[in-house]
């Protein structure tokens, strides 16, 4: 477990790789929808990878600039690295990979989508106006993977007419509740802890120089 909590963003890098080899050999094999889920996981793992890897700085982003809270040290509060674990690969790799599984089920697949389009509202704007920034550590794969992917499969699901009315609630609903559980929970409540063992590493709070941007904006 402690190797997952200091390396699952290089892991899921070199998962993304994997997926990439894999779709290429069974193209031909896969239905457009499974396509398009498996192309959505794998733009879920380059997300994750921008965030905590390279450029990466997202745990400072968090706990410095996003939620600053003075009730515990910014290195492990309030997120940390238990919680970034849990909601990252726990919840997220079993939310979109039952997305794979089942395909066919299309309200699945929307609150997958949307959930990757609505983290604009985080990175392009909330988190880009705490830093008064055009960029932040996981936009880049919300405008250029999240967006394109998640555009196509409604325009297809739409045309298709694979998707009916009572769809898109369900949808909305689902994707509410396991972003509320999954991430806020998981993260924000049940291992949000100022006393927390599980610290990042000086080098992961150190990447983007979260610290030198906001010191430069209240000078």
């Amino acid at each position: 477990m402690n190797f997952m909590r200091k390396n699952w963003y290089y892991v899921g890098a070199a998962l993304f790789v994997v997926l990439g080899i894999g779709l290429a050999i069974f193209w031909n094999d896969m239905s457009l929808l499974r396509k398009l889920m498996w192309l959505s996981f794998m733009a879920l793992l380059a997300h994750q990878f921008e965030e905590y890897g390279r450029p990466g700085g997202f745990p400072a982003v968090t706990n410095i600039a996003w939620m600053p809270s003075a009730d515990g040290k910014p290195d492990r509060y309030k997120l940390n690295r238990q919680g970034a674990l849990f909601a990252n690969v726990f919840f997220g790799y079993l939310f979109y990979i039952l997305a794979i599984l089942f395909p066919n089920l299309i309200w699945v697949g929307l609150a997958t989508v949307l959930f990757g389009m609505a983290q604009l509202g985080v990175h392009g704007i909330i988190i880009n106006r705490k830093l008064r920034s055009i960029y932040n550590p996981g936009l880049f794969t919300v405008v250029f993977l999240f967006w394109p992917i998640g555009l196509y499969y409604i325009w297809y699901v739409v045309v298709n007419q694979l998707v009916q009315w009572w769809m898109w609630p369900l949808a909305i609903v689902y994707l509410a509740l396991a972003a509320y559980f999954g991430l806020y929970v998981l993260a924000f409540r049940i291992f949000a802890d100022p006393n927390s063992p599980y610290p990042f590493e000086p080098s992961e709070m150190e990447r983007f120089h979260v610290k030198e941007k906001l010191a430069k904006m209240s000078a």
